[in-house]
């Protein structure tokens, strides 16, 4: 897991798929975070991923530096708990003009049952579950 939070931090912006209907949609992230053991991502209640992710939790997200890319299938699953709402915008200080732990919109999410792939025009796959 950590070999993944590591590339994901490099590379800064990864691209996050999540579907609507029958229609893919993906966006541009740049929040990981590593609270008790788990991966996070964050988002806001009041944007459209949000509502995408809570009728189909599975998602892949894709991320390119250094020569390699990565690949992570998985399931998100909510945390609605404060601390770990307030251990992300912790990493990441420059979302608080915009989100807070205790504002009703701020919303993070952990990865589980995730298969992450890393990859190069030049090496074996590398494959990580967690």
């Amino acid at each position: 897991m950590k070999r993944v939070y590591d590339f994901l931090k490099k590379a800064e912006t990864y691209y996050l798929a999540t579907v609507e209907g029958d229609q893919p949609r993906v966006r541009p992230f740049g929040t990981i975070n590593e609270f008790e053991g788990k991966l996070y991502i964050q988002t806001g209640k009041v944007k459209p991923v949000s509502h995408q992710i809570a009728v189909n939790p599975k998602v892949e997200i894709c991320a390119f530096t250094g020569g390699e890319w990565i690949r992570v299938a998985c399931e998100l699953v909510e945390d609605d708990r404060i601390e770990a709402k307030k251990s992300m915008l912790d990493a990441y200080p420059n979302l608080r003009g915009m989100y807070h732990e205790n504002d009703g919109n701020t919303q993070v999410f952990y990865m589980k049952n995730a298969t992450a792939t890393i990859s190069s025009f030049t090496s074996k796959p590398v494959v990580i579950e967690f």
